[in-house]
């Protein structure tokens, strides 16, 4: 891998993301040249950057705009040979709330970076979908053909921007590969997923205030999920294709609250808050993947068990109470 990314010149969409983040510091390590883009902000602040090794951080480009601007987008991926694409509106309760904005920028932004790309003769674009396009699961485990269904906006908006990069592979012969990453978690994550909701409620709150506990995700920890994205900006023969990367196990929401509370040696009552359950044909019951596919293409497999995963999440929210305000339901 070091090998195949030593000199290579890589945009990374949603820098300041979650993922993204912690992408840029993998492909710093494996000798790329690396251009972050974060969404711009009068605050100035690099995200979850700031989290990232200070040595690392100064060999970065870093460059702040938005997806949904074409002329922006295109200024920055002509300097690209691999662009990753990671840039998204991903909270789904906020889907409720403003569509219109998923559209603008899962669609839209989408469409931007792949012309730009096509335009500039990029050598290859990752563009990240989410297990959330199949909605709940009608066979288990959910292979990359099972039907879409979008079941909220947010899963919606993702569908149309799959559609669209599988257009520009077979309408232009753009190579482009599209990862459907499985319930990443890990830390930097935002409160807006259940797993870092549960660590700073159990740190603070009398109570873990959830939605419904039924829900079943295959959790995938955040650096088996990098390893698949610098899998497929390097893999041969990859182009056009869709690949799941989920670890093929699921746990409910449930169990893995109950677990993290154990891990934190931590006796607190499990409450359902109304204001956080899904519209009930918008919830998503079970996702599971089927994850031969990446195993065969991109040689990729999970390494990081949940446990594991679980305690190092929990180590970072205990190191960083500030980020998080447990007492508000984040959209």
């Amino acid at each position: 891998m070091q090998q195949r990314m030593n000199g290579t010149r890589v945009l990374v969409t949603g820098a300041g993301g979650f993922i993204g983040s912690h992408l840029v510091e993998a492909l710093v390590r494996a000798g790329a040249s690396v251009t972050a883009m974060i969404r711009y902000s009068s605050s100035s602040s690099y995200g979850n950057l700031e989290f990232a090794d200070p040595e690392i951080r100064r060999q970065v480009r870093v460059v702040a705009g938005t997806v949904d601007d074409s002329d922006f987008v295109f200024s920055v991926v002509q300097h690209a040979d691999v662009v990753l694409h990671l840039a998204a509106l991903i909270a789904i309760p906020y889907s409720y709330a403003a569509p219109r904005s998923y559209v603008r920028t899962n669609v839209e932004g989408t469409l931007n970076v792949l012309e730009a790309a096509r335009r500039c003769g990029v050598r290859r674009v990752v563009h990240t979908s989410t297990s959330e396009v199949y909605g709940t699961a009608l066979r288990v485990p959910i292979d990359e053909d099972h039907p879409l269904q979008g079941q909220s906006p947010y899963s919606a908006s993702k569908i149309g921007a799959d559609k669209i990069a599988e257009s520009y592979y077979r309408s232009f012969g753009a190579n482009v590969v599209t990862l459907r990453p499985f319930n990443t978690y890990g830390p930097r994550q935002s409160a807006r997923a259940f797993i870092p909701t549960v660590i700073s409620q159990a740190l603070t709150l009398p109570e873990i205030r959830l939605g419904s506990l039924s829900p079943e995700r295959d959790l995938t920890f955040v650096e088996d999920t990098v390893a698949g994205f610098l899998a497929a900006a390097t893999a041969d023969s990859v182009e056009g294709e869709t690949i799941n990367l989920g670890v093929g196990t699921t746990q409910s929401i449930g169990a893995v609250t109950r677990r993290i509370l154990e891990l934190m040696g931590v006796d607190k009552p499990i409450v359902t808050d109304a204001e956080r359950i899904r519209p009930e044909k918008s919830e998503v019951m079970k996702l599971i993947s089927d994850n031969r596919k990446a195993a065969r293409l991109l040689g990729w497999r999970p390494m990081v068990g949940l446990d594991a995963g679980l305690q190092k999440t929990i180590d970072f929210v205990r190191a960083h109470p500030d980020v998080y305000r447990p007492g508000v339901y984040a959209l």
